[in-house]
């Protein structure tokens, strides 16, 4: 950048200074004092000065920027601040400042106008996103300082993305009348992802399973599916509290992630990411005290809400939850302002921590105001409705960290940030809620395998944020070789501005016969539901559920009657073994109950019920440590053609055993007693309890290894299609160990289970005897009767994939006890995906 100068005078030497603004360069002379001295100066006025070189701006808009002093005249600093302030508009790609025959000549070359922006090679970004980032528009004045911006923001858009070899050149073609047209060309180059994930300094925690924690991803050959394995150093800055959390969660109170380092590696085109960690000691809890020093409020009070116990391994999020559990109590209790810290003590030696809970009052703050900003779509009222607390409340800490951990569970929003400000006086804070919101819209084709349902298909649409109003909605359409319907789903999270969700379901099925089954059934249902959070752990639903089943034969597994004989069918009621002539039953026929059930016709249940679930699992899709178990409660009657009380339960424990390796424990249970004598759906056995349709069928589902409606009480009559008849108890254990594929990158979601399986399903009670045909529950043969407990166990492997087209399993079972009449089916397949 050349600058001529004649002379340098006073403040006009700042001038040269202003050369390194972006906005123009000043390549002319400065008017020196000794061709146009300080009396010169004087002599000039505003109205006086001569523009040359200007085309689109006003002479008179460019001589506005020359501010005369209190005598109407212009000395050198004023002419000086007249130049900064020309060069800081933008306008002008060149200022020059002459003087000719006494009077002052401001001499300007105006920067073009931009005829249009565009972008070359953009492929995988959007012309409207980058249209949106970059400061240069059309019909705007051209500004080379402001393109090269433009061109590192949008170098940054594609670093974001994942790709670091991107490069982006500006070109300009010139146009008639001081225009120019502006192209980004962009060499988008190919993706930069995660080469390798290391950690330094991990001891009580492999690689592999640290990996599972953070949400940086190493590539793979499914990483087309997700983003997960692009560099994003907020994410990995991100991961690295991710690690420290988990590590306070078990134990490591001395724990520091010291670093992440980044390194680019330029022969594999990939980065290699390192986590540096001093993990420091395991601590236990020594012990729990609880003290209070607000006066009429004791301490202990606070003791049944204490989430940590005295020997546990010490958790750092157990104590956060503790505390917040105790503030809010303190504040029910009318102690609006207490607040309640926890103070540890660590003893080096024994590698313990004694925990004190301390009550205390706290500052008299009121929330003044809670704003709410970055909300495009979601109305104020769905973000509002988070927070225990409103606008002159006292203000508590416990309740706004609730709220924000509230707001991100919602998934609505890409991020959330709660923070706090002073307000107009020293006992007022403002709340301020910012959001950034995301797409929470779903559309999805799904396709899966069982062994049950054969192949399936699914279409489906969901809204989690409906109308930005926090509703949900989902509909789908299943269509498949054995199971076909539909669901349409709806679901209020606030009911009335209450804390009480309120969903709907309607729902068709439809289930054809296969080599399980001798008969189709259809099922057309309504089902509303009330869902109430008890405790972070604890979820009560409550519902009614009315339904209409009908089941279909072939009339080839129902021609064996004594109604309306047509003299080639026809029988004797005691004719030919099991009651029943032969000469109909060379085409098969169906079971007694089944039978009893299609002449019933439709079949109308109503029924009242409630689910009570207590989870503490660490991750619903992959857990590792936890207990999820639920209690669950059906009373047929309320109306209806049916009468029955069902009761089912199932634990499920996970527990690490050793490193990476996980156990799971699972009992469950169930058992159904109908009442005044069933119903009228009943038909054939008015002193029986439940009919076949209600009673409980397994296989699988309880011991692996046997098909589909494989095990308990059977129809061994071998006359007929043998139908499962259920039962009205069952109980069942399995032990499990899973495993990942240590050689296996842990981004490829699979690993192995080894299990073994214990159960039975017994107490049939329904129809015995229809029509003339009647039901065998003994084997002729051996005199084993399959309505008895008699167990069934198994043992096998199985192989899971969290795969990125959705869950799925394989199973190899040998049975090692099993009954007459049972079906088996060692290797079984299921999952689904979506796309």
């Amino acid at each position: 950048m050349m600058i001529g100068i004649r002379a340098l005078k006073g403040g006009l030497a700042a001038a040269l200074v202003m050369c390194a603004l972006p906005a123009a360069t000043v390549t002319g002379a400065v008017v020196a004092s000794s061709a146009f001295g300080v009396s010169a100066a004087h002599a000039q006025s505003a109205a006086s000065i001569v523009v040359e070189g200007n085309r689109r701006i006003e002479a008179d808009t460019i001589r506005s920027y020359f501010k005369p002093g209190p005598n109407g005249r212009l000395d050198s600093v004023r002419i000086d601040d007249g130049l900064k302030a020309l060069i800081e508009t933008g306008l002008f790609q060149d200022v020059r400042i002459d003087q000719r025959g006494g009077r002052l000549v401001v001499i300007v070359v105006e920067n073009q106008v931009i005829g249009r922006v565009a972008f070359e090679g953009n492929k995988k970004i959007k012309d409207e996103q980058l249209q949106a980032e970059v400061q240069s528009k059309p019909r705007g004045t051209l500004s080379r300082a402001m393109v090269q911006s433009d061109t590192l923001r949008i170098s940054e858009i594609y670093r974001r993305s994942g790709r670091y070899d991107v490069h982006v050149v500006p070109k300009y073609i010139e146009q008639p009348n001081n225009r120019v047209d502006l192209v980004f060309e962009i060499t988008e180059g190919k993706k930069t992802g995660i080469e390798s994930i290391n950690f330094i300094g991990n001891n009580a925690f492999s690689a592999y399973r640290l990996r599972s924690i953070i949400k940086t991803r190493e590539s793979n050959i499914l990483s087309f599916l997700s983003s997960g394995d692009i560099y994003d150093p907020d994410r990995v800055e991100s991961d690295r509290d991710l690690i420290r959390r988990f590590y306070l969660k078990n134990g490591y109170a001395d724990v520091q992630v010291i670093a992440a380092l980044t390194e680019y590696d330029p022969g594999n085109k990939g980065f290699i990411v390192t986590f540096k960690i001093e993990e420091g000691q395991q601590y236990r809890v020594g012990s729990v005290g609880f003290e209070s020093t607000i006066p009429g409020f004791d301490g202990n009070a606070l003791r049944s809400l204490s989430r940590v116990s005295v020997g546990s391994v010490y958790n750092a999020e157990a104590v956060e939850k503790s505390v917040e559990d105790m503030t809010i109590e303190s504040s029910r209790r009318g102690y609006a302002f207490a607040s309640v810290k926890p103070r540890g003590d660590r003893n080096f030696e024994a590698h313990t921590v004694s925990i004190v809970f301390v009550a205390s009052e706290g500052p008299r703050v009121y929330v003044e105001r809670i704003n709410v900003r970055g909300n495009t779509r979601t109305r104020d009222y769905v973000i509002r409705r988070e927070f225990d607390l409103s606008e002159g409340d006292a203000y508590n800490r416990a309740l706004i960290d609730r709220a924000e951990r509230r707001l991100r569970n919602l998934d609505f929003f890409k991020s959330v940030k709660v923070t706090q400000e002073p307000g107009s006086s020293p006992d007022r804070v403002v709340v301020n809620v910012d959001l950034e919101e995301k797409s929470t819209g779903d559309f999805s084709v799904s396709g899966g395998y069982s062994s049950a349902d054969g192949a399936l298909g699914e279409i489906s649409i969901a809204e989690r944020n409906l109308l930005g109003r926090g509703l949900y909605a989902k509909a789908s359409v299943q269509y498949g070789q054995y199971a076909r319907g539909y669901s349409l789903s709806f679901v209020e999270p606030y009911l009335m501005g209450y804390r009480v969700a309120l969903g709907m379901d309607l729902y068709q099925r439809q289930q054809l016969a296969n080599r399980y089954l001798s008969y189709d059934s259809k099922t057309i249902g309504f089902s509303p539901r009330l869902g109430f959070q008890l405790r972070e752990d604890l979820a009560l639903q409550v519902r009614y559920s009315i339904s209409q089943q009908e089941i279909k034969l072939p009339w080839q597994y129902q021609n064996c009657n004594n109604i309306n004989p047509d003299g080639v069918n026809s029988f004797p009621v005691v004719a030919g073994d099991f009651g029943i002539a032969t000469s109909c039953l060379s085409d098969g026929e169906a079971s007694v109950p089944v039978k009893a059930g299609l002449a019933k016709g439709a079949v109308l249940t109503s029924a009242f019920g409630y689910t009570l679930t207590y989870n503490t699992l660490d991750n619903n899709k992959d857990p590792t440590t936890g207990i999820l178990a639920t209690l669950s409660q059906d009373f047929a009657g309320a109306g209806g053609d049916t009468r029955y009380i069902k009761t089912t339960g199932d634990v499920k424990l996970y527990q690490p055993v050793v490193s990476d390796i996980v156990g799971l424990i699972r009992v469950q249970g169930g058992i159904i007693n109908g009442w005044g004598g069933g119903g009228s759906a009943n038909v054939g056995n008015p002193n029986g309890d439940v009919r076949m349709l209600d009673n409980f069928q397994m296989g699988p589902n309880l011991v692996r290894g046997f098909a589909p409606l494989g095990i308990g009480p059977r129809d061994l009559n071998p006359l007929t299609t043998q139908d499962a008849m259920g039962g009205t108890k069952y109980w069942g254990a399995t032990a499990e160990l899973q495993m990942p594929f240590w050689f296996l990158p842990k981004e490829v979601g699979l690993k192995g289970a080894v299990y073994a399986d214990v159960g039975s399903l017994w107490g049939y009670q329904g129809v015995t005897s229809y029509l003339g045909q009647n039901v065998s529950l003994v084997d002729p043969v051996t005199g084993i009767d399959t309505n008895s407990m008699r167990i069934r166990s198994s043992v096998g492997v199985g192989l899971i994939w969290a795969s990125p087209f959705g869950p799925l399993r394989i199973d190899y079972a040998v049975p090692i006890n099993k009954v007459t009449g049972d079906r088996i089916q060692e290797f079984r397949f299921g999952g689904g995906t979506t796309f």
